[in-house]
This record gives structure tokens, C-alpha cells and sequence, in this order.
């Protein structure tokens, strides 16, 4: 195969811009879902046929056929899949109404299902892997954040049942983000943390998104075939911290 080919959702800003912009620097096709359009840096790599997007929502299964189809007819295969499409929303869980639970789920676990499934046939025939975007608020938590948390949980339980489903033709693995500063450079510019922020973390600074998307594009290279259905916790060492009030 002369193209590699990966569909990312939720590539139009944070871990799935930096993870298009890396996966493009390797030289390799791109196709975007995202509710938002493409950011103008990307817009004449669209031109240039190295990206094909559709605007739309993740877990609109029209939508996601759009591009799945799109890319077998344009570029034959897809080599992998990153579902990083999320949404977050902190809200007690008395206002929180059954309408926004699904919206969160819908986005954030059942959008991770509908592409992998859609994806599989060619992602079988080209051996190639799946990555999952999930957050260490599946395995920790702040108040208020239970629709947030239980679809991350989920991502955590999905990637290891289809690895067990689709091995050994396809790897499935999941990286659960913690801090991430996801902000637009003008924002980090203008509102820069604090060096508290970044003391905190064991690693010295608070995560950037190219952090994530470096291990999502090692992640997925075929010399890995011996890495699936693993959690992969890149949080700064944050989870490995005793914290107590004193």
C-alpha cells in the first residue's frame, strides 16, 4: 500500500488536531468527523486530497457512513481509527436531564462503537488497529461529572472487548488523557497557567495535545503487534499521587 490511511473524530481542535497534523507529517492520508469546520491550516491539505472531512456529529450514523464510504472509494483501505470525539459537561446529577445523559453517551461511547463497527471490514483486511480516547476520569473522579465518567468508563470496557473480538487481525487499545491543556495558543498566550499547575504533576508541566498524539501515532504502528486491549494512562503521573488536605 503506497497511502496509510486513519479516520479521526474530533479532529478539528485539541488531541484530534494535533493528532491529524501528526499523523499528516508521516506522510499519511487523513479522514475527519468533526461538528466544526476544519481549521484553515488544514483546509489546503483538503484541497490537496490529503484530508477528506465531513462536518457533522460523530454519532450520527448517516454522517459516519459519509465518510467511512467516502474513504474506501478515495483511498481503498483504512489502515486505523482514532475515536477521540468528546464532549464534557459538569452538571449535579438532579439537573442533569436524561436527554443530556444520552447526548453525552451518544458522543462520547456509542459515536466509539458505530466506527469501529463501520471501520472493521477494512481494518481487518489491512491488520490494522483501533485507538480509543477515554480519560482518567474513568478511573477517578470530581463531583458532578457522571455522565462524563460513565462514558469514559465505557471506552475502557468497549476497547478490551473488541480487542478480544477482532484480535489477532486487529489491536485495539485505549489512552486515558489527564490534564491536557487543549486551549487555542492565543488563549495559553493571554492566560497562562499557573506554575502551580504545572508543580503538581510529577512530570513537571501539564500535558500539551501533540503528547497524546505522539503516543497515538506510535500506538498504531505495525511493529507494535504484540500491544491490544490495554489502557494507556499518560496523565504526568498524576494517578500515582497520594493527594490529602492537610
Amino acid at each position: 500500500m503506497d497511502k496509510k490511511t486513519v479516520l479521526i473524530t474530533g479532529a478539528s481542535s485539541g488531541i484530534g488536531l494535533a493528532t491529524a497534523r501528526r499523523f499528516l507529517d508521516a506522510a499519511w492520508q487523513v479522514g475527519i468527523m468533526d461538528k466544526n469546520p476544519l481549521p484553515e491550516d488544514l483546509k489546503g491539505q483538503e484541497r490537496e486530497g490529503r484530508i477528506l472531512f465531513v462536518q457533522g456529529l460523530a454519532a450520527d450514523e448517516k454522517a459516519a457512513r459519509e465518510l467511512v464510504e467516502r474513504m474506501l472509494r478515495e483511498w481503498k483501505d483504512i489502515q486505523a481509527l482514532v475515536n477521540n470525539v468528546g464532549v464534557f459537561k459538569k452538571v449535579p446529577i438532579t439537573e442533569l436531564s436524561y436527554e443530556e445523559w444520552h447526548d453525552i453517551l451518544d458522543t462520547n461511547l456509542s459515536s466509539y462503537f458505530l466506527f469501529s463497527k463501520l471501520c472493521t471490514p477494512s481494518l481487518k483486511k489491512t491488520s490494522g488497529s483501533i485507538v480509543n480516547i477515554a480519560s482518567t476520569r474513568a478511573l477517578q473522579s470530581e463531583a458532578d461529572t457522571e455522565a462524563y465518567a460513565a462514558s469514559k468508563g465505557g471506552i475502557v470496557a468497549l476497547t478490551h472487548a473488541l480487542a478480544i473480538s477482532l484480535g489477532p487481525e486487529v489491536r485495539v487499545n485505549c489512552i486515558s488523557p489527564g490534564w491536557i491543556d487543549t486551549r487555542d495558543a492565543e488563549t495559553k498566550r493571554k492566560e497562562p497557567l499557573k506554575s502551580s499547575d504545572h508543580a503538581q504533576h510529577p512530570a513537571g508541566r501539564v500535558g500539551e495535545p501533540e503528547d497524546i498524539a505522539e503516543f497515538i501515532h506510535w500506538l498504531v504502528d505495525h511493529k507494535k503487534s504484540f500491544i491490544t486491549g490495554q489502557n494507556f494512562v499518560l496523565d504526568g503521573g498524576m494517578t500515582r499521587k497520594m493527594i490529602y488536605e492537610e
